[in-house]
């Protein structure tokens, strides 16, 4: 995430706090739980020996649990927040997950050996966050291995305004996503709008709550039980999100497959 420059910047950005309020209920959030799915779907087979990189890892949550169900991959986390790092790191710790994570700013050039060059990435509602995506993922472009597939996910649609209290930028659309990765040096293999009918139905709610969406996740203590109603709601869409559409003209959460040119000059 790109750094704060102000007080009025500072909320939207500081994702340091924004762990601390929604850190918890990001685990099992159900738009969470189905972006992994696609992800998982995107990324194909990952072989022994091959290592993955999550570009912008916050919590941890796809890296732990990637991790868990490939022993023989070697997974790192690249994340701007250092909470999210700290997190991240005592969540690995915990399950048993041999990840290892870094506090980057992608927004500045890094030095290639941070990590294990990578053969496969993945970058998952990260690029909505900062003001120049396509420099993020060039930035990132340099921890991949030539070759490298990589699987992106932005959020398409309407933002609501938790959204925006969270930083969201911009949201793209198929084609605006294609070219900020073209930007970065990637090659595009495919962009897929997923999620219709019932991601989208999930963001109409999102939508409709408005500012006591906020209110609800900042007034709540870190130990809170969900309600009975927000389980039920809960549970509506983990099993109605199986029903999703791959690839759907109104779908509006959106994924693109690319890889690092075998021969490249970025």
């Amino acid at each position: 995430m790109s750094s704060p420059a102000g007080n009025e910047a500072i909320r939207p950005d500081d994702w340091d706090s924004h762990w601390d309020s929604y850190g918890e209920a990001a685990t099992t959030n159900p738009a969470n739980v189905y972006r992994r799915k696609v992800i998982l779907r995107l990324l194909g087979p990952v072989s022994a020996g091959d290592t993955l990189l999550d570009i912008g890892s916050g919590q941890g949550e796809f890296s732990i649990d990637f991790k868990l169900t490939h022993r023989a991959v070697d997974v790192w986390g690249v994340e701007y927040s250092q909470a999210g790092v700290t997190r991240a790191s005592k969540a690995a710790a915990a399950s048993g997950a041999s990840v290892e994570y870094r506090q980057v700013d992608l927004l500045q050039p890094v030095t290639p050996g941070l990590t294990t060059p990578a053969s496969h990435a993945i970058c998952s509602e990260v690029l909505e966050h900062v003001d120049d995506p396509a420099l993020l993922m060039r930035n990132a472009v340099a921890l991949l291995a030539p070759g490298c597939r990589v699987v992106v996910t932005v959020p398409g649609g309407p933002r609501s305004a938790f959204d925006r209290h969270i930083g969201h930028r911009r949201h793209f659309t198929a084609r605006s996503l294609e070219t900020t990765l073209t930007q970065a040096g990637l090659s595009v293999d495919r962009v897929v709008r997923t999620g219709f009918p019932f991601f989208n139905l999930y963001k109409l709610a999102v939508i409709a709550r408005n500012k006591r969406l906020i209110s609800d996740f900042e007034n709540r203590s870190p130990d809170a039980v969900p309600s009975r109603a927000e389980k039920v709601v809960t549970n509506f869409f983990n099993a109605t999100f199986r029903l999703n559409l791959l690839n759907f003209p109104l779908g509006w959460q959106l994924a693109a497959v690319a890889h690092v040119p075998s021969s490249r000059n970025i």
